[in-house]
């Protein structure tokens, strides 16, 4: 059976595009009494950017931080949090940041009209009812979650999105303007997530038209911003990163975003940083993706983190096992259908140890 995906019903993309928020969230305000939550990184506390959000008098604020990467306690938290700072729900969740921003809105937008914890619907098409209007400002490039049909949240026993085509945001801002001064490491962890997906995505066994359309534009793009120094490099990351996500929604990641999962749930790795560690280590099955992505390194000047592995003990490092080989699509699409033949738990722990 074909997957009958759904995807973002409106974007709206070009500098200075972030002035029309107000206007674009006007008709889900159809009552006075109608109230916003924006969920902001807490970097923006005090800055421009945080005094241009278009605030009415009952709208929320709630500044969030990503110092580590989402889990499911803390968007169980801060659901609760907006659940009771009103009489009723709101009528829309705009997340404004980076990849951890915004999977924390969609996972609030998601859990306000789902019953229980966010760790009950870890896993694909667990999400029973429609999330709250929610709409995505991001403020980094590269992580397609501004596009994705997943949230990636940590719990206590794995680390896994909520899959659900409830999760797809309605409505995504794309304002390169909003990119400026992210520190370089930062700049090059999320470009390299999106780089990834592609690599991933082109490479893997669930390759078809769709997705191989917006993978090599989003390769093309990545190559670009990295390996020519474009001018214009923010608007062509932002696309590069929406055209990414898009390969991935009729496809799927794969060995590097499986290992990285573990890197994260287990050492609290962010997520680029984790999936840039883990693809310098697959040059066995991604090789000249590994060699690419070496020579964007150096270009860039960014030294990743080594050897963050050599001193776990042996529970820590099934524990990794288990989360990485736990999941599965992400692995058939690299290795096919017999892949756990293939990526045995010696395997993973071998490409573990490389890190």
């Amino acid at each position: 059976m074909f997957r009958n995906f759904k995807l973002v019903p409106r974007v709206i993309f070009g500098r200075g595009c972030f002035s029309q928020l107000d206007e674009i969230l006007s008709p889900q305000r159809t009552t006075l009494k109608d109230w916003v939550v924006f969920v902001t990184d807490d970097v923006f506390t005090g800055t421009a950017l945080a005094s241009r959000i278009p605030l009415h008098d009952n709208d929320l604020l709630l500044y969030i931080n990503v110092d580590d990467e989402p889990k499911t306690q803390y968007v169980d938290q801060l659901t609760q949090q907006v659940k009771t700072a009103r009489p009723t729900l709101p009528c829309a969740v705009v997340g404004m940041g980076g990849g951890a921003t915004m999977d924390l809105a969609k996972a609030i937008s998601l859990m306000l009209t789902n019953p229980g914890s966010a760790t009950e619907y870890q896993g694909w098409d667990l999400i029973k009812h429609p999330a709250v209007y929610h709409a995505a400002v991001p403020t980094l490039s590269g992580t397609g979650a501004e596009v994705s049909r997943t949230t990636v949240l940590t719990g206590p026993e794995k680390k896994l999105g909520l899959n659900s085509d409830y999760t797809v945001f309605d409505q995504v801002v794309l304002d390169p303007e909003l990119t400026a001064g992210v520190p370089k490491d930062q700049y090059f962890y999320t470009g390299m997530d999106c780089y990834i997906h592609c690599i991933e995505s082109l490479a893997g066994t669930y390759l078809n038209e769709f997705s191989k359309a917006y993978g090599e534009k989003s390769l093309d793009l990545c190559r670009q911003v990295f390996l020519e120094n474009h001018p214009d490099a923010a608007d062509k990351l932002m696309m590069a990163s929406f055209f990414g996500g898009m390969s991935i929604a009729y496809s799927q990641v794969g060995a590097c975003h499986a290992l990285s999962y573990g890197l994260s749930f287990l050492l609290g790795i962010h997520h680029g940083v984790g999936c840039c560690i883990a693809f310098d280590a697959l040059e066995e099955y991604y090789p000249d993706g590994v060699k690419e992505f070496r020579v964007m390194m150096e270009k860039t000047g960014v030294d990743i983190p080594r050897q963050v592995t050599k001193d776990l003990d042996d529970a820590q490092m099934n524990t990794m096992i288990d989360v990485a080989l736990g999941l599965a699509p992400l692995w058939e699409n690299c290795l096919g259908k017999d892949w756990q033949t293939i990526m045995t738990r010696d395997k993973a722990r071998s490409l573990f140890l490389k890190m």
